[in-house]
């Protein structure tokens, strides 16, 4: 049985729902952030590289979301979630299945890195930083979030998924930044990835996955 070792308002709830999705058996074994949003050091005696998501099935530990889904459709998919490799809805699905986190989610997280530097810092730098992290943002992060949804509002005009006409793993990889995006209010009028998003939410599966894995929102920073 898969074990997918699981750290809270993370992207290992990709891996859940995608099991959720095939219904193939699995366990959760949960783990807490630190109020840093670090992963607890235990995670490190599943994997040296202490990050999640991570799941064991028999001798295997596997880590990085894309490579997981690729190692769960490959063993446990039965041809579902995953178009053929030869067809154009085939060569969109490895575009987006690679783009959330090659692209997408360097940036989301660039912006959770800056903020949570923020909070940790002494108050009387504070005021500096904040005026470097606007500027940043506004040069370089922000900017570069908005074209990449541009381009994704521009394919959901023309596409009820991301990949083609059918729901496939590249959504449950890219629906989580999204999610992420669209939570944090800085970014508005994408009526078609607001839709999109409501239909992720309304899967069987998507909900049977927070039950399991709790909340799937973005990761919120403790101030010191």
């Amino acid at each position: 049985m898969i074990t997918v070792h699981h750290l809270n308002n993370s992207r290992s709830h990709r891996i859940i729902w995608l099991l959720e999705e095939l219904e193939v058996a699995y366990e959760i074994k949960s783990y807490q952030r630190k109020p840093n949003l670090q992963a607890p050091s235990t995670l490190k005696a599943i994997h040296p590289l202490g990050v999640a998501p991570i799941i064991t099935d028999d001798n295997l530990t596997l880590t990085e979301s894309g490579a997981i889904i690729e190692y769960i459709l490959n063993k446990y998919g039965d041809n579902q979630l995953k178009p053929a490799f030869n067809t154009p809805d085939g060569v969109q699905y490895y575009f987006w299945l690679h783009f959330a986190e090659g692209s997408f989610m360097p940036m989301l997280l660039l912006q959770l890195v800056f903020e949570n530097v923020y909070q940790h810092l002494p108050f009387l730098i504070k005021p500096i930083f904040k005026a470097i992290k606007t500027r940043v943002n506004h040069h370089l992060m922000s900017p570069r979030i908005v074209l990449q949804l541009k381009y994704i509002e521009s394919i959901l005009q023309k596409k009820e998924w991301l990949a083609g006409p059918s729901f496939t793993a590249a959504d449950i990889q890219m629906a989580i930044p999204l999610l992420w995006a669209m939570e944090s209010g800085s970014y508005k009028e994408f009526a078609k990835i607001d839709a999109y998003l409501e239909r992720i939410k309304a899967r069987a599966a998507f909900v049977r996955a927070l039950e399991k894995g709790g909340d799937i929102s973005r990761p919120k920073i403790s101030a010191s």
